[in-house]
């Protein structure tokens, strides 16, 4: 009897392991498909409408996209202990808001993401962080909180292409 608990514990053990390696792999190919489906908006706003704002107190085209990828390094250093590279708001301070270096930034944002990512174990995702001192939460929730707040403000930014005259890429949910 013993033997036949044993070899099931494993077995369970095994199957849960497997489910959480899956999730990070999932994770992660979620997280390149978020930056391939950004670099798109990146491309589709012409280059002299980065700066444009809908209404004067609403960030530009520019500042959701750096906005956006400060907050991607908060989350995620604060959710796999990676450090991150950048200071807390240094992207959004840029003062060089050119196509060019925007997109540079922001790719750069999704690179370190995904790459922290890869760092967690399956068992480090069940493990809690305090997010931003204030809230408490598992490490696999505080990344998908970080996603969710890529994808809002990537979202935003369709209207900012559709009033520069551009279409907005297809979206890319798979």
């Amino acid at each position: 009897m013993r033997k036949i608990l044993v070899a099931l514990s494993l077995l369970v053990g095994t199957a849960f392991t497997s489910n959480a390696q899956s999730t990070i792999d999932e994770t992660i190919k979620e997280w390149e498909r978020a930056k391939a489906y950004t670099k798109e908006y990146l491309e589709g706003m012409p280059a002299d409408k980065y700066s444009l704002k809908p209404t004067p107190e609403m960030r530009s085209f520019a500042q959701q996209m750096l906005h956006f990828t400060d907050a991607n390094y908060g989350f995620i250093s604060a959710a796999t202990g990676v450090t991150s590279p950048v200071g807390q708001g240094e992207s959004e301070k840029t003062t060089d808001i050119s196509k060019e270096n925007v997109t540079k930034l922001v790719l750069a944002g999704y690179d370190f993401a995904i790459n922290s990512i890869k760092t967690l174990t399956p068992a480090q995702l069940t493990e809690n962080v305090k997010l931003f001192g204030r809230f408490d939460m598992n490490k696999g929730m505080a990344i998908a909180k970080a996603f969710e707040h890529q994808t809002h403000h990537r979202g935003q930014t369709t209207v900012y292409i559709r009033l520069a005259g551009a279409t907005p890429p297809q979206e890319k949910l798979f």
